[in-house]
């Protein structure tokens, strides 16, 4: 039996129904990836599942004693909670009682200890302590400290702290939306671990391509209020996807040239007086009402960045810059970083490492400490804010970009502000409503449509990809490739960062600034890491090396000691390890792409996908393995 069904699902709230009798079957073990585009009605779907939105028809079946639980997509704002009683309030009954006893249980008046007494006696009467040691299992599980509050906690240890209260009930079924938003690489990278460990059933939805390649066993599509299931790989989908989208093209194109044909037909009846055949009529007129009825798909984004006149070719150049809040910890030291026109600059780094200080740095908006910093000339900036804080919610999508203006000039093309909307999707009706309805994707395109309705030769864009659907992220990605300016981006999506930017600036929170040629896996290639990803030593041991190093360094230098016996053998051996995992990689990807494998059992499916993405990691590994070597052996 499914974990959960879907059956003639509908639902509408204008003219066309989110949802047109779908339907949806998930069984346990399987990661789903739900994907569309914005404003299809995914978050939608989610909250039918959950019971929040009461569907018009069909219906809805979770398996008998099922379990299922929700990562919400936004974070808490001002949560003074502490974590342990934000992860006890995912049992309604206790939850407020264990976290009654655990705040009691830290103070030692009398009128503190009299309630504790009561707070225990109800605990017993309900199994609390059960469900006590559950939370404080996976606090430890998870590494979180039980009585820090939310509002001291990052986002990715926020994310940690809601996954905890999701995962504390023992769920089945687990609902995620848009879970990496806001999340440094890390904690991206945590929760895929965790997710990937996670023994029941995932449906997420998700645009980090990234992301969704390392968890998804299969993609579901909501297109035009219909669910499309493809037991496939992201990259597979993605190849099916466009031959089903080529060949509905084609019917449609069929279909629509024997409609002309008919309708000449019945025209030269009608002028010639000729008795009709009603049969031919009667099929007309089906054929009429079913090219009314069909849902055309909704045409992809289309824009350009209006650029200014050239910066200088010099864009900002730092020499033993430093910037801090406070002297003793400066959030950036001795940068020494040149900027030229054209340059694509990415940043990564966990977060609070000081990257949007780094920017306003570069911008000139901070001044160095110490050290110089000299701006080029002839600099039009323009900032895209991941908070979207330059958007009035008050106001509605068109006088948040119009400003006043009923024309916008582009690249020297003056066009209506409503029709310039309509390049980002915005129909005339929904360009008319207030932003504080609008999705984070819309609120995220109409951010881009003031971004780019404004001359500029350097683009900031801070968290630019959170909630675009996979189309406009491509077509950004193309925009600012083609861009002549110069781009600075603050991201945690690798794929996006990998596709758009030149060189990379990688900040570790020590106030260093480490630059790097190319995108996210470059800098992966050239040996970076993250500061949670370095083992840390113990410190008897690290005490021994310091005091090891200070007697190597009393005697005089000595060249670098060749390979050990143990790493020449590894060495010679990596080769025909990467040939064979080669060879197996290529056997499976046969496997995959024989149309016959999607036909298979659902479990066949998923352990072959699941093999190939093990042998993948393992030949990166080697890869990675091979070069080190190389490098030691000179």
């Amino acid at each position: 039996m499914p974990l959960l069904s879907l059956e003639s699902v509908s639902l509408a709230y204008g003219l066309h129904p989110l949802l047109d009798n779908a339907g949806l079957i998930i069984e346990r073990g399987e990661r789903v990836c739900l994907l569309g585009r914005n404003g299809e009605g995914k978050s939608t779907l989610l909250k039918i599942l959950t019971g929040e939105t009461v569907p018009d028809g069909g219906t809805v079946r979770l398996e008998e004693g099922t379990v299922l639980s929700v990562l919400p997509q936004m974070l808490p704002s001002d949560e003074r909670r502490t974590a342990y009683e934000v992860v006890a309030d995912a049992f309604p009954e206790t939850g407020q009682l264990l976290a009654d006893f655990h705040a009691l249980s830290q103070q030692a008046d009398e009128a503190s200890l009299n309630r504790l007494m009561n707070v225990q006696e109800k605990l017993e009467s309900l199994d609390g302590w059960r469900l006590d040691q559950k939370v404080s299992a996976i606090l430890a599980q998870f590494r979180i400290d039980p009585n820090s509050t939310l509002d001291t906690l990052s986002g990715g240890w926020q994310r940690r702290v809601l996954l905890a209260k999701a995962l504390v009930s023992e769920p089945d079924i687990l609902l995620l939306d848009e879970p990496t938003n806001h999340l440094d690489v890390p904690a991206i990278a945590w929760l895929e671990d965790a997710l990937r460990q996670f023994p029941g059933a995932l449906l997420f939805v998700s645009h980090d391509r990234a992301f969704i390649r390392r968890l998804a066993t299969r993609v579901v599509e909501l297109d035009r209020g219909q669910l499309i299931s493809f037991a496939a790989t992201y990259d597979r989908y993605l190849e099916l996807k466009e031959k089903a989208l080529e060949e509905e093209e084609r019917h449609n194109a069929e279909f629509d040239r024997r409609l002309k044909q008919e309708e000449a037909w019945i025209r030269q009846g009608i002028k010639a007086r000729r008795t009709r055949n009603m049969g031919r009529v009667r099929a007309l007129k089906a054929m009429r009402d079913e090219r009314r009825q069909r849902r055309e798909r909704s045409g992809n984004a289309s824009f350009a960045i209006e650029d200014a006149a050239r910066s200088g070719k010099l864009v900002v150049e730092a020499v033993d810059a430093s910037f801090g809040y406070s002297e003793s910890k400066p959030l950036i030291e001795n940068l020494n970083l040149t900027v030229m026109r054209g340059d694509k600059i990415g940043l990564i780094g966990e977060n609070g490492t000081g990257k949007t200080t780094l920017v306003r740095l570069l911008l000139g908006e901070l001044e160095p400490v110490s050290g110089q910093l000299r701006l080029g000339t002839n600099r039009s900036v323009a900032y895209f804010d991941q908070l979207r804080g330059e958007l009035d919610p008050r106001l509605n999508a068109l006088d948040n970009l119009a400003e006043g203006r009923e024309f916008i000039d582009i690249n020297g093309q003056q066009k209506h502000v409503l029709g310039y909307l309509q390049d980002f999707l915005f129909s005339p009706e929904r360009a008319r409503s207030p932003v504080s309805v609008f999705s984070g994707g819309e609120r995220a395109r109409l951010m881009l449509a003031k971004l780019f309705s404004k001359p500029a030769n350097i683009l900031v864009l801070d968290e630019p990809t959170n909630d675009l659907d996979v189309e406009t992220l491509e077509l950004l990605e193309s925009q600012l490739v083609d861009f002549s300016g110069t781009v600075i981006v603050i991201s945690h999506d690798r794929e996006f960062l990998d596709n758009v930017v030149t060189d990379t600036l990688f900040l570790d929170g020590s106030g260093s600034v480490a630059a790097r040629v190319g995108g996210y896996s470059d800098w992966r290639r050239q040996g970076g890491q993250f500061p949670a990803e370095v083992p840390v030593e113990p410190e008897a041991r690290r005490e021994k090396k310091d005091a090891k190093s200070q007697k190597i360094e009393a005697k005089p230098t000595t060249p670098a000691q060749k390979l050990s016996y143990k790493h020449k053998l590894e060495l010679e051996q990596l080769p025909d390890q990467i040939a064979d995992l080669e060879g197996q990689i290529e056997m499976l990807q046969a496997q995959v792409s024989d149309p016959e494998f999607y036909s298979r059992p659902h479990e066949d499916i998923s352990r072959v996908l699941e093999a190939l993405a093990e042998i993948e990691k393992t030949l990166e590994a080697k890869i990675e393995r091979w070069m080190e070597l190389e490098e030691m052996a000179g």
